[in-house]
């Protein structure tokens, strides 16, 4: 998903709004000659993701500049963590340098947010295991997903960084899968027709590979959507107890996603209820940007 030629057009965008006509300071204080080694290291705990966006970010600006990886999406790090060298001319490296930190500071937010929505998963599973004396992973795992609550044009790497945090996409875009929430059932069903028959309907004309999925908000609505013949149900701003009886109503017959307000406190008690997957839309537009940072060495 996160495509060298993707990242390329986010840098180039970001530098024609940071840099629209040069970067001024460093042309007129920089000598046009000078070289430098950078650093890129942590200055907090977390989980790294921007490989690429490091890497091509610099070499971007300037194909001379020479970059070492240390670390590698999805690795975690802790204050004083060697991410990433820089070697080559000073100009470039200090024009691409805001750039390429924004990016990957976000992107590592991202990630570490996630980490901590799986763990907390991860830790309501294991529970209910030793609950009921299971053997560890006898209950399939929760997934936890993004949304499309992304930042407009950086959703690519977004949806990457989830993906390094442990946490999945869902899709991609509106052009991905057929999704009817409620304001789709309204218009759809504003002529008369039962959600049942709409759905039916819209099934016989869709692709077959085009996967369905449908947002109820009441119990009473899952079997005449279970009828339409969806591939997931989901169960939106579902109180607990609803969402134990939604998934024992669906029983199966399709995959069933929890969404709506989910929080770190929330996430592990609606994980116990049997759900399949859970939508997080804070993992994108609610993140704190990881703390990176880029000291400069220059040499001679």
């Amino acid at each position: 998903m996160l495509t060298r030629s993707a990242v390329e057009a986010v840098i180039r965008s970001s530098l024609a709004e940071d840099a629209p006509w040069g970067d001024i300071t460093s042309e007129l204080v920089i000598p046009a000659e000078a070289t430098a080694t950078a650093t890129i290291t942590s200055r907090e705990d977390g989980v790294f993701a921007g490989e690429e966006v490091i890497r091509t970010g610099f070499t971007t600006v300037d194909p001379r500049l020479e970059v070492t990886l240390h670390m590698r999406d999805g690795d975690p790090i802790t204050p004083g963590t060697d991410i990433a060298t820089v070697i080559g001319p000073a100009r470039p490296l200090l024009t691409a340098e805001r750039t390429v930190l924004n990016l990957a500071q976000r992107m590592s937010g991202i990630a570490t947010l996630t980490a901590r929505y799986v763990a907390e998963v991860e830790k309501a599973v294991a529970e209910v295991e030793g609950a009921n004396k299971l053997p560890a992973g006898t209950i399939t795992r929760t997934r936890v997903a993004d949304t499309r609550k992304t930042t407009p044009g950086l959703r690519a790497m977004e949806k990457h960084a989830v993906t390094c945090g442990g946490g999945h996409n869902h899709r991609f875009g509106l052009s991905d899968a057929v999704m009817l929430k409620d304001n789709h059932l309204a218009v759809l069903t504003a002529g008369g027709a039962t959600v049942t028959h709409a759905l039916r309907e819209l099934r016989r004309h869709m692709p077959h590979t085009t996967h369905m999925e449908v947002e109820v908000d009441r119990l009473d609505q899952i079997e005449d959507v279970l009828a339409g013949g969806v591939d997931t149900i989901m169960l939106d701003n579902f109180a607990l107890a609803d969402l134990i009886s939604g998934v024992a109503m669906v029983d199966g017959r399709a995959i069933v996603e929890a969404s709506g307000g989910v929080t770190l406190e929330t996430i592990g008690k609606i994980a116990s209820t049997g759900v399949d997957v859970i939508s997080v839309g804070a993992l994108t537009h609610s993140v704190r940007a990881l703390d990176l940072g880029l000291d400069i060495a220059v040499r001679q």
